[in-house]
């Protein structure tokens, strides 16, 4: 296959503005002072948030800076932040479309040029690309969620030592915050911040609840706004939780190991028939394209269908025996 050196190149420097403009992005936004950290990083009001980093001008990116004042009084912008914040991602939604743009665009011009100036498999690049980042923030948001409901168990037994000791349920948050690792010490480093901020308890916890979707944490939630609000001893309380979050947290880590096999099986076996039409497009283009003939009627097109309805089938079937609720 000739391919054009003027084409590698242009992709080349595609490529490398791309990851410089990356990491430019990831370096401004690691920049800010201690006031601004302390109020935009604890402080759960979208719009108060997004007015601190204003002060800090953004990124130097005419195109980010506009994209944030379209998106952040918008439904979009806000459960985009909160997705964000879910993957503990240090970007402002005007920065992650920016990143998906360009996502697509290069992803769509290795495309193009892989297939030999084919405006289909540039087509196909871009929705690859365009699915590229939130595959990526998904997997960081599963991998987060699982590492704190993992540390949960731990964190009930430390805080149910200091609500005996004679720590308030503050200090034993706080306890929790500089005695254990990221990610749960994070998060409850910014529950106690929040609440020195002026923010109530219950809703400091209710945004801890919106950042980790967990129905381990809700439980734990529940008890402690329960028992201010009629009373108890909070310390057996959560000493009971615990045992129970420990057996939860060990079946479903038996589970994922038995069915971790079967969940990749269905995404390999489900993205294999695609990966075939995209690599014979490319190297044997004509045999690929006989089932598109117009000499052959519809049968192609309803045999490119069914496969394709049998595909998602299986995909979904295979998802579903994975799909084991404790």
């Amino acid at each position: 296959m000739d391919v054009n050196p003027a084409v590698v190149l242009i992709l080349g420097g595609g490529i490398a503005l791309f990851l410089l403009i990356i990491g430019i992005a990831v370096s401004l936004t690691s920049e800010k002072s201690m006031v601004e950290e302390r109020l935009g990083k604890y402080v759960e009001d979208q719009r108060e948030a997004d007015a601190i980093e204003a002060k800090r001008g953004g990124l130097e990116n005419p195109f980010t800076d506009w994209l944030n004042k379209r998106v952040e009084k918008s439904s979009y912008g806000d459960r985009l932040s909160q997705r964000l914040g879910r993957a503990d991602l240090k970007l402002k939604p005007g920065e992650y479309i920016f990143a998906v743009v360009a996502s697509i665009a290069l992803v769509a011009l290795i495309g193009y040029v892989i297939g030999r100036q084919s405006i289909l498999l540039a087509i196909v690049g871009g929705l690859a690309g365009a699915y590229l980042p939130n595959m990526y923030i998904n997997s960081l948001t599963n991998k987060r969620l699982v590492k704190f409901n993992e540390q949960l168990a731990d964190m009930l037994n430390l805080m149910v030592n200091g609500l005996r000791a004679g720590y308030s349920t503050m200090q034993a948050m706080e306890a929790v915050s500089k005695e254990l690792p990221s990610p749960i010490s994070d998060e409850f480093r910014r529950v106690v911040q929040e609440m020195q901020l002026g923010i109530t308890m219950e809703r400091a916890l209710d945004n801890l609840l919106l950042r980790i979707p967990s129905d381990d944490l809700d439980l734990v939630i529940t008890a402690i706004n329960v028992q201010r609000e009629v009373g108890g001893n909070l310390a057996e309380i959560l000493d009971t939780i615990s045992f129970t979050i420990r057996e939860r947290v060990r079946i479903k880590g038996e589970i994922r190991v038995l069915t971790t096999q079967v969940m990749y099986s269905g995404r390999f076996l489900s993205m294999m028939p695609i990966f075939v039409i995209l690599i014979l497009y490319v190297l044997n283009r004509d045999y690929l394209m006989t089932y598109l003939d117009p000499n052959s009627g519809v049968c192609g097109y309803i045999a490119l269908g069914v496969s394709a309805i049998l595909i998602i089938a299986g995909y979904f079937a295979m998802k579903k025996l994975g799909d084991i609720e404790v």
